[in-house]
């Protein structure tokens, strides 16, 4: 508009001043105001899943950082054992506040002379139980990530039925007929966006670190098994082999 006032000047021809390109704002309070029911119960819906959100990141980050905490301090206790009954007195002593301690205390309640291959199917449910427990509400970050565009989506549809319904009454195509419509179709998809973008960017954080924390789990726990498997062996009865047997010690002679 500069340049063609620049060029109009020239030649000694003014512009009225409606000629000017009026200034257009975006008013979000106004578009949310003025929208249809079911496309400011989507919006609501979309804000309470993005608070939702947020809340289950803050619970869940404090919630891990509290597990490999304690989780890190009972394994600092439990580094110098060197046999199956100082692990259990350390679980006794941290009476079941970290996972470690949980797991030890499933292996002493019912592996107590189990095979080895016991021993790991325990330790392996009462670590599968941990996982679990660390990954609980994590179903609900997946649902907002993967459903909330759609929510808005929905709303978009209908603002833009919305549109055209009113250029139908109106039976004309004009902006200022259409563009409220269409602006209320496209703020539910924004908003959507809003609250999907947060709940997988956390959902992939936290997903990641409950997955380090049940890798240091399974870890510590194999070594636990084989260190009382091998107490357990120790710990055998040896049967004395008579005389002159052909047999070794502890085998069945058949009659």
């Amino acid at each position: 508009m500069t340049l063609l006032r620049a060029a109009t000047a020239a030649v000694g021809v003014d512009l009225p001043p409606s000629a000017e390109a009026p200034t257009v704002k975006l008013d979000l309070v106004g578009l949310l105001v003025h929208a249809a029911w079911p496309v400011k119960i989507t919006l609501g819906l979309l804000v309470g899943c993005s608070m939702l959100v947020w809340v289950i990141a803050m619970l869940k980050l404090l919630q891990l950082g509290r597990l490999r905490s304690t989780e890190r301090e009972f394994d600092r206790r439990t580094r110098p054992a060197t046999s199956a009954r100082e692990l259990f007195e350390a679980a006794g002593a941290g009476r079941g506040s970290a996972a470690g301690a949980r797991i030890l205390g499933e292996l002493y309640v019912r592996g107590s002379g189990a095979p080895l291959e016991r021993l790991k199917a325990l330790a392996d449910r009462a670590v599968l139980a941990e996982g679990q427990n660390a990954r609980a509400l994590m179903w609900l970050l997946g649902f907002v990530a993967t459903g909330a565009p759609f929510i808005g989506l929905f709303g978009t549809v209908y603002g833009i039925m919305d549109a055209f319904i009113r250029i139908g009454a109106a039976k004309t195509a004009s902006l200022p007929v259409v563009a409220p419509a269409i602006g209320e179709a496209l703020i539910t998809t924004a908003i959507g966006l809003a609250a999907a973008i947060p709940a997988v960017f956390f959902y992939n954080w936290i997903d990641k670190r409950v997955g380090d924390y049940v890798a240091d789990l399974e870890a510590t726990a194999g070594e636990w098994v084989a260190l009382i498997a091998e107490q357990a062996v120790r710990a055998e009865p040896s049967v004395p082999t008579p005389a002159g047997s052909r047999f070794p010690a502890g085998a069945r002679q058949r009659p």
